[in-house]
């Protein structure tokens, strides 16, 4: 068998839930329960009808993200991961997510025959320990689901167990999120994924949000420090804004995003970086199963990016890991120098907000509080590189545009 010369990652949108949570702005539904067969025949079948573009690829992760597949049921998901198998060069040690919410992952036989079927990563959506935050934001489960749930996972083998957690919720105090921090280390996950909560508009959480009690800004800032400074003392290292993993443990789907990896989407809403080009499906569960069906058009974004014009991607990207920026990878990889970053990062070192260490820039907690202003100053500087060597160029002085 010819060996695949490139990696690729699979993202499986499951836009099916129980009840839609104040918060949320993904694209899902509730109640859609007789629309689940057509969808899985969907997926199966554009599945199917794009594996031959991914022949030279060896699929490293598959990502079922939701809504809550979990809700799919055993059964479907089962068939949707069976095609994958079938059809794509699935590497031996792939990485395979299922995201899940408690109240539907707590039947251990159930997820045993996940487990046997080739899932080996279960993401659990705990947001809090209090079931008085969870019913403010709409949440179905309580924590002792939550915890019958983790139960259930290592009865069925899970060795792979991933818990996230939201801080700014309404009402909630700093004692409050220390308790539900200590509550999800105590269930001893590999890996956890911390969010400030945001309120976005169009959700029923922002029509309330100046009578709910949201804690401030400052209030959130102080939760994200005392988090990444508590997970790491019992052994949860950062490698991202928001997430925290044990040794070898970080979620290889998710860093693929981060580092510019290929990966492709499917289902409604789902975005691919794949070939070369950026693409989406619209957010439209119907336009998806009849665009699968009559091969109509769904897509909502197409296009094609050229590899030397990624480098405002690669910066924005990388800032947000704590691996951070190598300046010899962007030189090697954009063929122009990284100096134009260093009068901008040396500030940003001086106010405690990014380090040097082992020739790789990155942001400290305290910079990734203020990572989108530091990425904007750092594309600003990106942007006056590149007016300065088009100004050269029309002057025929080369020697700018050679730096």
């Amino acid at each position: 068998m010819k060996t695949a010369d490139k990696n690729l990652g699979l993202y499986i949108h499951i836009p099916f839930c129980k009840q839609k949570c104040a918060y949320c702005d993904f694209y899902s539904l509730s109640n859609r329960e007789d629309r689940m067969d057509d969808y899985t025949d969907a997926l199966c079948a554009h599945l199917a009808e794009t594996a031959p573009f991914a022949a030279g690829h060896a699929v490293d992760t598959v990502y079922f993200g939701g809504g809550t597949p979990s809700y799919l049921g055993e059964k479907r998901l089962v068939r949707i991961l069976k095609t994958i198998l079938k059809k794509y060069r699935v590497s031996r040690d792939a990485e395979i997510t299922l995201e899940a919410n408690p109240d539907s992952a707590g039947d251990w036989k159930t997820l045993r025959a996940l487990r046997k079927a080739g899932f080996n990563r279960l993401s659990l959506g705990m947001q809090s320990a209090c079931d008085a935050e969870l019913a403010e934001i709409g949440r179905v489960h309580t924590m002792a689901q939550v915890r019958a749930a983790v139960e259930a996972a290592r009865k069925a083998k899970f060795e792979n167990l991933s818990l996230d957690l939201i801080y700014g919720l309404p009402h909630q105090t700093m004692e409050r999120w220390q308790e539900n921090l200590a509550a999800a280390v105590s269930l001893a996950p590999e890996h956890l994924s911390c969010y400030g909560l945001k309120v976005e508009e169009g959700t029923p959480l922002f029509a309330r949000r100046d009578t709910v009690g949201l804690p401030g800004d400052d209030a959130q800032a102080d939760m994200y420090l005392y988090t990444v400074d508590y997970l790491r003392r019992f052994g949860y290292a950062q490698y991202e804004i928001s997430n925290f993993a044990r040794a070898d443990r970080e979620s290889r789907h998710n860093l693929k995003y981060w580092m510019l990896e290929e990966y492709a989407g499917f289902g409604p809403g789902a975005h691919s970086d794949f070939g070369g080009v950026r693409y989406a499906y619209e957010k439209d569960l119907e336009g998806y199963i009849r665009g699968v069906r009559e091969h109509t058009p769904m897509l909502s974004e197409n296009d094609r990016i050229p590899p030397m014009d990624r480098d405002t991607e690669w910066v924005m990207l990388g800032l947000r890991t704590v691996r951070g920026l190598d300046p010899r990878e962007f030189e090697t990889r954009f063929r122009r120098r990284f100096s134009c970053f260093l009068p901008f990062l040396g500030e940003c070192e001086k106010a405690g907000y990014a380090l040097l260490e082992n020739g790789r820039w990155h942001l400290t907690p305290r910079g990734f509080l203020v990572s989108n202003q530091i990425i904007g100053g750092m594309l600003d500087a990106l942007a006056a590189d590149k007016l300065r060597r088009a100004e050269a160029a029309a002057r025929g002085d080369f020697r700018v545009t050679l730096e």
